[in-house]
């Protein structure tokens, strides 16, 4: 299969491994990657902050760099930006766009896949020969969770990496308190949602705190080392893309 890679805003700028490891890994599976170099915003932050019209340059660049015929699926390390592919581009398209827009978002909206989901739904695998020796505990992301609807395909993949120890998160369907600008909007609202989830993910005694955005990541992450807590926070491409041969970089580094 020829897959198209979306690299995200947060993937590009701050999280580029968990965009290589979601690369390396579905070579690994045999399939080819290819990235269009002029991919940019997906324009999700304008549509979740009120800016409908705005986004409509950024949802007609993405349909023109992934509506490649050739390209057989679009996959993204974000359930959020899935998402707004998903759901967000055909209102965007609907209300500001022409005919052709409309066109261009339907025929990518119906080949785009959060990466737990090309997994297991398109190409019908949950071994993807991983190896973690580390215990692990999985946030489900509210988007991933309630928009797109994954499920339990992320814990599915997690379950059959070599070597894991896969512990429950407790209270693992609640919010992260990151939400975008809710955060900065609603600071002391979002600290505590934070508090919460890390005090679960601390019950745990995980090594590391793994999701499939890593804008919550980026939240835990950030929360956890003030704390300095000694659980790391890893993005599910990483994990999946770990191997004997050749062991996630940022643990390896860590010990």
């Amino acid at each position: 299969m020829r897959i198209g890679l979306f690299a995200t805003c947060l993937g590009d700028t701050l999280f580029p491994e968990a965009v290589k490891s979601t690369a390396v890994l579905l070579a690994r599976l045999g399939h080819e990657v290819v990235f269009p170099p002029d991919q940019t915003c997906c324009g999700q932050m304008h549509v979740n902050t009120g800016y409908q019209r705005e986004p409509v340059p950024l949802v007609r660049n993405f349909a023109a760099q992934f509506g490649d015929a050739s390209i057989d699926a679009v996959v993204m390390p974000s359930g959020s930006c899935a998402g707004s592919v998903r759901h967000q581009h055909e209102l965007v398209a609907e209300r500001y766009g022409d005919a052709a827009l409309r066109a261009g978002v339907a025929a990518v909206k119906a080949k785009t896949y959060e990466l737990s989901e090309l997994l297991v739904d398109v190409l019908g695998v949950t071994q993807v020969g991983a190896y973690f020796p580390y215990r692990v505990t999985y946030h489900p992301t509210c988007h991933s969770l309630r928009m797109l609807r994954v499920g339990d395909k992320p814990l599915e993949l997690l379950r059959a990496v070599e070597g894991i120890d896969l512990v429950e998160l407790p209270g693992a369907d609640s919010c992260c308190g990151f939400g975008g600008t809710f955060a900065i909007k609603n600071a002391e609202t979002s600290t505590a949602m934070l508090q919460d989830k890390m005090r679960n993910i601390a019950g745990t005694e995980a090594d590391v705190c793994s999701a499939g955005d890593s804008s919550c990541l980026m939240h835990i992450g950030g929360g956890l080392a003030r704390i300095r807590s000694g659980t790391r926070t890893l993005h599910l491409a990483q994990i999946l893309g770990s191997t004997r041969t050749a062991p996630c970089t940022l643990m390896e580094a860590a010990r």
